[in-house]
């Protein structure tokens, strides 16, 4: 019995030879609890892709970036980061509220690494977090239900041009992106957005 897969994977493994090497991975790489460097790995990334759901069981996945550190291994099985400022949609957020289902992939595009982790996700306050993120609108804290490495060979390798100038930071200010500035989107601002100024 499989943890990791159900019939519908089993047919393809079987229709391309690949069950016993499934079972290996399962066997070898796949554990429901983060290493010491897994982390390590998590720790150091500025970058990573959410999946989530929403309550008509559709998917989405959307980019979430920061300074390396911002996602935060908390325990072997929970992890956290911070919701910034963004466009205002909440998918992911309001994805979260309404299942909780998640897939994170994080990769390393210097040195080609990936890493899979899925798990069931909660909203907290911002306060959640110690020490605080910088301009977090609240904390997204995920129990870890499965992890497992993705071979790396078809991940491109670049090189880090320049950060985000975006990324909240203590102590400077965070620039306002000229998207809210636009007349499609002023009039429409939340209260208190400092793009409104």
């Amino acid at each position: 019995m499989s943890a990791l897969y159900g019939e519908s994977h089993r047919r393809f493994q079987r229709q391309f030879d690949t069950e016993r090497l499934a079972d290996r991975i399962e066997e070898r790489l796949y554990r429901t609890a983060l290493t010491d460097e897994d982390r390590a790995f998590v720790e150091q990334l500025d970058l990573f892709f959410l999946a989530s759901v929403d309550d008509r069981g559709r998917p989405s996945c959307s980019y979430k970036g920061g300074d390396p550190g911002f996602v935060r291994v908390l325990d072997p099985v929970t992890l956290a980061f911070p919701s910034y400022d963004g466009n205002g949609m909440y998918l992911s957020a309001g994805n979260v509220a309404a299942t909780g289902h998640v897939g994170m992939l994080f990769v390393d595009f210097v040195n080609p690494k990936r890493l899979r982790i899925n798990g069931t996700a909660r909203v907290e306050p911002a306060s959640f977090a110690a020490p605080a993120f910088a301009e977090a609108q609240f904390i997204v804290v995920v129990s870890v239900r499965e992890v497992f490495p993705n071979c790396s060979r078809y991940v491109h390798k670049f090189a880090l041009v320049e950060r985000s100038r975006f990324v909240p930071r203590s102590a400077t200010p965070t620039p306002v992106p000229a998207w809210k500035q636009m007349d499609w989107a002023r009039d429409v601002l939340p209260a208190g957005d400092p793009a409104a100024d």
